[in-house]
């Protein structure tokens, strides 16, 4: 397999040592390392991916884009093969290659403010260089990905057909979820009344999805674009808040450990809002802090919905996983809302960097 890839690339497989590389749940990647070049190998999950040539697509109109308006913005998109393909199949499977970023590295969690802040700084650019970009030529890789009314009314159908005992264990966390059904309310309003703009959106703001300096830190790039789709630039901020703001990941069952640190909120407002302060509206600037509440309201309605589905789409580990995660983000939530006054006051002080 490996030798056939690389031959259509014009590769010598002889040449070359191949490794499993990075800590991505989603894809297969492995490091391909020769004597002048080396390069990341990556296979397509078509189980969650279910149409590779619309990434392959996305990707090569961005490419375009991005040559003509922006040509020194480090965009690490597939290298051509031989016959000018981006993406191969090789025994049904769909291959893509990259060039490796030489003297980079990426984090799995952030320990200090200053991650976050070079972290949003380059989901910042990222959207800034495609300001202009027209996202009717971008397909949806994943059709409803955050959807939130989609969500709620996947929620709302789990309720009516859970078995009871799921629905018993769960009652706190329905009570709690139901009563921020106002989130949701926001959020289609939203919408519907045109506060935010249809944007170039990555999807999938988690830390190591940016590569950084490994001398200095500073931010050089974002990666793994296959889920970069037309989208509301509260998806991208909201995402970051998700999984910066607290030091235990959605995995802690020890909800103690699970709280904002007020200080990660600011690197990521900082950050961001210097490259794409500018070219928000007022209107999308005003739902900065918002995007917080949809985004850990979302994933939390997930989570119980597919405990109260028996866990038909998450992984688990054992029998209630699914019902920690949920409580997880819940405490979360609470501890953003309760932290939403403090962040407030960083609007007030901060007005220069938007």
């Amino acid at each position: 397999m490996f030798q056939e890839i690389l031959a259509s690339y014009g590769l010598q497989f002889e040449d070359y040592k191949i490794e499993l590389h990075g800590s991505g749940l989603i894809n297969y990647t492995w490091k391909v390392s020769g004597t002048e070049n080396d390069y990341l190998l990556q296979k397509i999950n078509t189980n969650v991916f279910k149409e590779p040539a619309h990434i392959d697509k996305n990707l090569l109109e961005l490419r375009k884009f991005l040559d003509q308006y922006a040509p020194d913005y480090l965009f690490v998109s597939p290298l051509p093969n031989l016959k000018n393909e981006t993406m191969v199949v090789v025994n049904e499977g769909y291959y893509r290659i990259f060039p490796f970023i030489k003297n980079s590295k990426s984090a799995d969690y952030v320990k200090y403010p200053e991650e976050a802040y070079q972290a949003a700084k380059q989901f910042g650019q990222f959207a800034k260089e495609l300001d202009g970009f027209d996202t009717t030529k971008l397909k949806y890789t994943l059709v409803d990905f955050h959807n939130l009314p989609l969500r709620v009314e996947q929620f709302i159908s789990a309720l009516k057909n859970a078995n009871p005992d799921r629905l018993k264990q769960a009652t706190a966390e329905i009570d709690e979820l139901t009563k921020l059904d106002h989130i949701a309310t926001k959020y289609q309003e939203l919408i519907q009344n045109g506060k935010l703009k249809e944007r170039v959106v990555h999807h999938d703001t988690k830390i190591n999805n940016v590569l950084v300096n490994q001398q200095t830190g500073e931010g050089l790039c974002v990666i793994d674009l296959d889920t970069v789709m037309p989208g509301y630039y509260i998806s991208d901020v909201g995402d970051m808040m998700r999984t910066y703001l607290s030091e235990a990941n959605e995995e802690e069952k020890d909800l103690t450990k699970v709280a904002v640190r007020e200080e990660m909120f600011f690197a990521i407002y900082r950050g961001y809002m210097e490259e794409m302060g500018e070219a928000l509206s007022e209107s999308e600037k005003e739902q900065f802090i918002f995007s917080g509440k949809f985004m850990i309201y979302m994933q939390a309605l997930r989570f119980l919905t597919d405990f109260l589905n028996d866990d038909i789409y998450y992984h688990t580990a054992y029998a209630d996983h699914n019902l920690v995660r949920a409580k997880n983000q819940i405490q979360l939530l609470k501890s953003y809302l309760a932290a939403e006054p403090i962040f407030k006051t960083i609007f007030q002080e901060r007005p220069a960097v938007i």
